[in-house]
């Protein structure tokens, strides 16, 4: 089996936790890779359960962490969300050919990485009595997966860059909030996502970077062109600076970051 055609295997399989399994194996014993083959799916894609359903997000109750059910719902969230990047990662893997092999070796770590994140959200789920599915959740990462599926710079700059950057900013007011709550379990999962996302935002600036050095284009000029082309999110304060700096976003962007969206 050639590593392409396994991830987009995998991307079509749409049970949970034999698609995590099965990412960490594949990560664990790589085969061989063919960066010029031109797949295609098989099956809609990704390949995921009935269960959650999908609503718009603004249907989705806040979620507080200082009632059991409350917390099982926030970190349903967050599975939800490390489920998602399993599949961006594997749609990142399969789907571009032609590309330096560092590439796909990147991104076969994300998606190994995001698999561990999964698995550990949903073995603490089941400590507080849910499983993924439990609850309702929403789309919008592989939305912008499926918009940017014909264009790889705009996929760097939009998925790993915006989205998963968001992830960065986010997370350290969550952490404060379970810390609160008393589940330190939880704090030291996220710990371990924090510092696995970084990473992963730093492959995303690493190949978008790539991309406009390749096409002639100046990356911060080009993003704003790709963000508004594609309808990126807008962006809130606050914003964690330093893990923005050690994913590789310049103090140029960072400072243009702030100056464009600063906190109340």
């Amino acid at each position: 089996m050639e590593l392409r055609q396994r991830a987009l295997d995998l991307l079509q399989c749409p049970d949970p936790a034999a698609k995590a399994a099965a990412v960490r194996a594949l990560q664990a014993a790589p085969p061989p890779l063919d960066t010029t083959a031109l797949l295609q799916p098989s099956g809609a894609l990704p390949g995921r359960p009935t269960r959650p359903a999908l609503v718009d997000p603004v249907a989705l109750p806040r979620r507080s962490p200082f009632t059991t059910a409350g917390r099982a719902a926030l970190l349903h969230a967050i599975a939800h969300i490390e489920f998602n990047a399993i599949n961006l990662a594997l749609d990142a893997l399969w789907r571009f050919p032609g590309l330096p092999e560092a590439y796909y070796r990147d991104w076969l770590q994300v998606a190994s990485e995001e698999a561990l994140h999964f698995s550990l959200l949903a073995e603490h789920l089941q400590g507080l009595g849910h499983a993924y599915g439990d609850f309702d959740a929403h789309d919008g990462l592989w939305a912008m997966t499926e918009k940017t599926a014909g264009e790889l710079t705009a996929r760097m700059a939009l998925v790993p860059r915006t989205l998963e950057a968001r992830g960065l900013d986010a997370t350290p007011p969550l952490q404060r909030r379970l810390a609160q709550a008393g589940d330190q379990r939880a704090v030291e999962i996220l710990d371990v996502i924090l510092r696995d996302e970084i990473g992963h935002v730093a492959i995303g600036n690493r190949w978008y970077r790539w991309c406009c050095k390749r096409d002639g284009v100046d990356p911060e000029l080009h993003y704003a062109v790709l963000a508004t082309r594609y309808g990126a999110p807008r962006l809130r304060p606050p914003f964690n600076t330093a893990a923005r700096a050690a994913a590789g976003f310049s103090a140029a962007e960072i400072a243009a970051l702030q100056h464009k969206h600063p906190g109340p």
